[in-house]
């Protein structure tokens, strides 16, 4: 197989991954995820990884966001080998740099909206005043403050993502992951949704990484990673970024 297109990252890398391999066992033996992915994404990118479904992409955002830990190779965030982290010094690392989006929301259903965008604050230690009115600026921000006492049933798909968002936004990271956050929307609301991604991104200098098989989705990105087989096959520029 070719390889994949190079693509020069200027200045440090905010992540640095190298030869990067997880293996997990099966009934049939081990099933190899990712194998020997080396790659870097620089501070203020946009970036969508693709792939089809068993391609590597989410494990590979797992990985990347400190979910999980790598077989073989190495990740280095800003700097920071983060293989040699406890699981109490992980956690820490993620509240503190990383911000999550996920397809399914992943909201607590009897919490309202402020009480879930505040949840992570809460475990940052932050006072109960300070994070609610942090989580009310925060619901403001994405168009939602008039529906912070709203429960995720009381909204729709689109506000829940709003939510959803806010909530990785609460503690102000330098990198939000999205894993499908498309996904259970229609077409006019993930657009939206990426419009506002893209706000992030292009007005407030946030790191994204967004894993998606929606060609329409990944072109809000300015960099392009497709996997294969736990490979990458493609890193790219793209031409135009959506608007």
């Amino acid at each position: 197989m070719a390889a994949p297109d190079s693509l020069a990252v200027p200045g440090k890398p905010l992540i640095q991954v190298e030869n990067l391999e997880k293996d997990y066992p099966t009934g049939a033996g081990v099933f190899q995820a990712l194998r020997g992915v080396s790659l870097e994404i620089a501070a203020g990118e946009f970036v969508a990884i693709m792939g089809a479904s068993g391609s590597g992409k989410s494990t590979f955002m797992n990985l990347l966001g400190c979910l999980d830990r790598p077989t073989r190779g190495s990740y280095h965030l800003d700097g920071i080998d983060v293989s040699s982290m406890s699981s109490d010094q992980l956690a820490a690392l993620r509240n503190r740099e990383i911000g999550f989006v996920f397809q399914g929301f992943n909201l607590l259903p009897k919490l309202t909206s402020l009480d879930n965008v505040a949840l992570p604050l809460m475990y940052a230690g932050m006072g109960r005043q300070a994070r609610r009115q942090q989580a009310q600026a925060v619901l403001e921000r994405v168009g939602l403050g008039d529906r912070s006492h709203h429960t995720p049933l009381q909204l729709s798909g689109g506000q829940q993502q709003r939510v959803a968002i806010a909530r990785a936004l609460a503690s102000r990271p330098r990198i939000i992951f999205a894993d499908e956050p498309t996904g259970n929307l229609d077409s006019e609301t993930s657009h939206q949704v990426m419009g506002f991604f893209s706000q992030l991104n292009r007005e407030e200098g946030i790191t994204l990484v967004l894993v998606t098989h929606e060609a329409d989705i990944a072109a809000y990105a300015r960099r392009r990673i497709r996997f294969q087989d736990g490979r990458v096959i493609e890193d790219v520029a793209t031409a135009t970024a959506a608007a």
